[in-house]
């Protein structure tokens, strides 16, 4: 495999895995080519046109040092200089992978947040309701991103000559799907029975061992869960006044990733369960799944920086 056939497998993978139709991701993606076409050859040049093709603005290949048959590849959920210092050690690291964004990728990661709003129409929510809540965080996360240091580690890869990519929403998708089914495949009453369930994935048997394990963060044991909602893609958290909007159209369980305590503190006002399955080991999910793609491949996978590598393929 080269670099453009791992990267793009990953962003099909994300599509097909995406909360909403195929058909749906590329009436988006039809949406903005038409959209460049009416730029000015000016603001074409400042354009993203990676975007035209992928929709997950944080899921970028992000530095291409040597075009090259990829036999072995380092990955991790998080992956920074040291990661990078640490593939030109282990010699013979032919790309890295990284989870979470970094350079553009993460400085525009506030673009993929839109599909949130579609997650939580799927639910129930108005979709004027979600985009009007949306629009104000989207807002904030571009701001906060703005002042940040994004390039360190790519700066890095450029000067030991070290391939780099990463996969975000397109591996979270997958992570979200997986969990989803799981959960409506077994139907369970009560939140205790929902942990059941979730231990039953290895990525979450494994955190369980290293004591991260699924946990209720909101709500009790005893609960009987009512309608769930995998919250497990779209970038970064939501705003808090969304669970108001849930609780409305009738959710009575979120799992997540994660949770804020301002998040936390909206959930107990609107008598929402929160079950937070474990960041690290539900980003691991997708990540694996992908892996497991390569290295049927014959693609060597290397982890690293957090990943609870669980391959599917033994």
């Amino acid at each position: 495999m080269k670099i453009q056939d791992i990267y793009g497998k990953a962003v099909a993978m994300g599509i097909d895995a995406d909360f909403r139709t195929n058909e749906y991701v590329e009436k988006l993606l039809e949406r903005k080519k038409a959209k460049f076409e009416k730029l000015t050859d000016s603001q074409k040049e400042e354009f993203d046109q990676e975007s035209l093709t992928n929709p997950y603005s944080d899921t970028r290949v992000l530095h291409v040092a040597e075009e090259k048959e990829i036999t072995k590849v380092l990955c991790g959920i998080d992956i920074e200089p040291a990661e990078i210092l640490l593939a030109k050690q282990l010699g013979g690291i032919d790309l890295v992978i990284s989870h979470h964004p970094m350079g553009r990728a993460l400085g525009d990661m506030h673009e993929v947040m839109e599909l949130q709003a579609d997650v939580f129409h799927q639910y129930g929510v108005p979709i004027n309701v979600g985009e009007w809540l949306m629009k104000e965080r989207i807002s904030e996360v571009a701001r906060g991103f703005n002042p940040r240091n994004l390039w360190k580690t790519i700066d890095a890869a450029k000067l030991l000559g070290v391939n780099l990519m990463c996969l975000h929403t397109a591996a979270d998708n997958i992570s979200a799907k997986v969990v989803r089914e799981k959960i409506e495949a077994s139907n369970p009453e009560r939140i205790e029975d929902l942990l059941e369930i979730l231990k039953e994935i290895p990525e979450y048997k494994e955190a369980i061992a290293r004591g991260v394990g699924p946990k209720v963060f909101a709500g009790s044991p005893e609960n009987r869960c009512g309608k769930i909602l995998v919250d497990m893609t779209g970038g970064t958290e939501g705003p808090p006044k969304i669970y108001e909007k849930i609780a409305q159209a009738g959710i009575g369980t979120i799992v997540g990733m994660h949770i804020s305590e301002d998040h936390k503190k909206e959930a107990d006002a609107a008598n929402i369960n929160v079950v937070i399955a474990g960041h690290i080991s539900s980003d691991s999910i997708g990540m694996n799944i992908i892996l497991d793609e390569a290295e049927k491949q014959g693609v060597e996978v290397i982890s690293c920086g957090g990943l609870f590598r669980i391959s599917r393929n033994k």
